[in-house]
């Protein structure tokens, strides 16, 4: 996976990605992750990999200053057509190298991003760098399921998914090891599919 073959991949998942990630078991879990968020008013939330915004349609956006960025101007339009009279801020932007300030959000907002992106473990550290110290960062995702290992199919799999854009081979374990200077996982809870899908809630250290 790479940036300009992720761009391609997801402009031809725009028109459908709606149909399938915002549907079904997928609308439910979200359901279940976003609404339980306590937001609160004049917070600064940053949604990283916003997509076509079907998170954002979970949430009450009331109050709450939104920055929301994308690498795919495809989904990213179809998220501003969604919130076109919103204060919410659409940003075409690499997640790998955002272009804020470091300490400026509250709370960060990763909803299947980290599974998408060329480097994760460079948008974890973006993350964490641009997230307040005392704030959060949600994430919803795919790994591999905890004390586990990739099965053989999924390793033959695996080559071909990153052609459509998505890696399944990912272990948040690794990942959190690699990046745990200043982060602690308060949640982690499985979702669904047998724990390949999981909420994940880290804290930045004060």
């Amino acid at each position: 996976m790479n940036n300009s073959w992720n761009k391609v991949i997801y402009r031809i998942w725009s028109p459908i990605y709606d149909k399938i990630f915002n549907s079904g078991v997928f609308l439910k879990a979200r359901r279940k992750i976003f609404q339980q968020i306590p937001f609160k008013s004049g917070q600064k939330v940053l949604f990283v990999g916003v997509g076509t915004g079907v998170d954002l349609e979970l949430i009450n956006t009331s109050g709450l200053n939104i920055t929301a960025i994308d690498l795919s101007p495809a989904m990213l339009n179809r998220a501003r057509k969604k919130f076109n009279n919103s204060p919410i801020q659409f940003i075409e932007m690499d997640a790998q190298n955002m272009e804020f300030n470091n300490d400026t959000f509250d709370y960060v907002v990763a909803s299947l991003i980290l599974s998408v992106v060329p480097d994760a473990d460079k948008c974890l550290k973006e993350m964490t760098r641009v997230l307040k110290g005392g704030g959060k960062i949600i994430i919803f995702d795919k790994f591999v399921p905890k004390d586990h290992k990739l099965s053989l199919s999924k390793k033959l799999l695996r080559p071909l998914i990153k052609v459509l854009g998505t890696d399944i081979g990912l272990n948040f374990e690794d990942l959190y090891r690699r990046n745990n200077k200043y982060l602690t996982i308060i949640e982690d809870e499985n979702v669904m599919m047998n724990g390949m899908y999981r909420k994940i809630v880290l804290s930045k250290r004060i």
